[in-house]
């Protein structure tokens, strides 16, 4: 028993003396500092447009915190906005209940073709939730229609014979030159822009989409010029490379789609990665096959549709382009979508990932029997098309033109 109250000493009396040392004390446990909702609720990015249609469109935005959010919409007609209650719509994501979230996606429906329109956007922050599960807010917030000015969007016409876009593509990350480019075409006003594929490099932060590249854009198209967006490869790479969904309005949730504008019909394709799945640089996180084998048989379906075959001008969108022997993405697009788009009468696609400038006249690097046209990166492509052909201008980071080019429609 002696001994062993002298080893107990041994372990015990170091420690008392240490504590007993001037200057020597024992660290505290670091307690969490609790996170606090701002008090304000605010926009930091955004609105935006998407999906136009002849009988709506879809405005989202982000907000500081979680909030509910409306838009409330008013006839271009002359009267104030305040002149009466002016028509509420929601986001109904929440299946019955007020969604509430930071992004916020908001579909405008039940509008008349080639109309201008007024908007607001609204919502008021949540700070927590009371006992009885009742949301405590803050003080409502919308943007300024008293001393300021309502967002305006004009439906597109069910008729329209011309049509006005700008391409952008392949920024990775350099948000001053997208903004450089946009601002350099701040006194043109196409029908929508097209954002076709890395705007970012690696998604290894979501917050990376809004402060890199979207946040630019949407001011620079002050709500009014509405956009669509399809991944480059690069949006397939990060932790965060499902958050590339949150951020836009996707119809049947697929980053694939159609839309028609008047005479003409467009269709948006999802090319994956550009290696094969099993390289290293993926991390085992592709699986490219089913998903691309079941966006083949949608096409099959797009063709054959009404849309599309009625269509005077058929278009194409896709980040990587058809080659039969470029990589393995390339090869895809050879693969999968060219033999069902070669059944349609396209007149062109348009594809950038290459990072120059190119033209692929048909069959010379994969079998498509229609133009292939290649955007540089960090440029803006400007097309106008009509049911007599297509022509465009490339301009760079100065506004200068670069390049032009035009085909006949088929």
């Amino acid at each position: 028993m002696k001994k062993l109250i002298i080893n107990m000493l041994k372990i015990i009396l170091p420690i008392l003396l240490l504590a007993a040392a001037p200057g020597i004390t024992t660290p505290a446990t670091p307690k969490a500092t609790p996170k606090t909702a701002p008090e304000k609720v605010s926009p930091v990015c955004g609105p935006y447009v998407q999906n136009p249609e002849p009988d709506g469109f879809t405005v989202l935005w982000e907000t500081n915190m979680d909030a509910m959010a409306w838009v409330e919409v008013a006839p271009d007609d002359g009267s104030h906005f305040y002149n009466r209650d002016r028509k509420r719509y929601f986001d109904l994501r929440g299946l019955g209940n007020q969604y509430i979230g930071t992004m916020h996606k908001i579909r405008i429906d039940g509008l008349e073709p080639g109309t201008t329109y007024r908007y607001r956007i609204m919502m008021k922050g949540v700070l927590d939730f009371t006992g009885t599960g009742n949301p405590r807010y803050t003080k409502p917030w919308g943007n300024d229609v008293y001393k300021g000015h309502p967002y305006t969007f004009t439906t597109p016409a069910a008729d329209r014979d011309t049509l006005r876009f700008d391409i952008y593509n392949d920024i990775h990350q350099r948000d001053a030159d997208l903004d450089r480019l946009m601002k350099a075409a701040a006194k043109e006003k196409p029908d929508f822009v097209l954002f076709n594929g890395d705007m970012t490099s690696s998604l290894i932060s979501r917050d990376l989409i809004r402060d890199t590249w979207l946040r630019t854009a949407a001011a620079n198209l002050e709500g009014i010029t509405p956009m669509y967006v399809l991944r480059g490869n690069h949006e397939l790479r990060g932790r965060h490379a499902s958050a590339w969904m949150d951020y836009n309005d996707l119809p049947e949730g697929l980053p694939y789609r159609t839309a028609s504008w008047g005479k003409f019909f467009l269709i948006f394709l999802d090319t994956l990665e550009d290696k094969p799945d099993s390289d290293i640089e993926y991390g085992g996180t592709m699986l490219s096959e089913p998903y691309l084998k079941a966006q083949a048989e949608w096409l099959e379906k797009v063709v054959e549709s009404d849309g599309c075959r009625n269509a005077a001008v058929r278009l194409v969108f896709a980040h990587i382009p058809p080659d039969r022997n470029g990589w393995q993405g390339d090869r895809n697009v050879e693969e999968y979508f060219v033999p069902i788009l070669n059944k349609a009468g396209i007149t062109a696609m348009f594809c950038g990932h290459l990072h120059q400038w190119r033209i692929d006249n048909p069959g010379q690097r994969s079998s498509a029997n229609f133009p292939v046209v290649i955007n540089p990166n960090c440029r803006r492509m400007e097309v106008t098309a009509s049911p007599e052909g297509l022509s465009l201008k490339v301009f760079d980071l100065d506004g200068a033109q670069t390049q032009s080019w035009s085909c006949p429609a088929r």
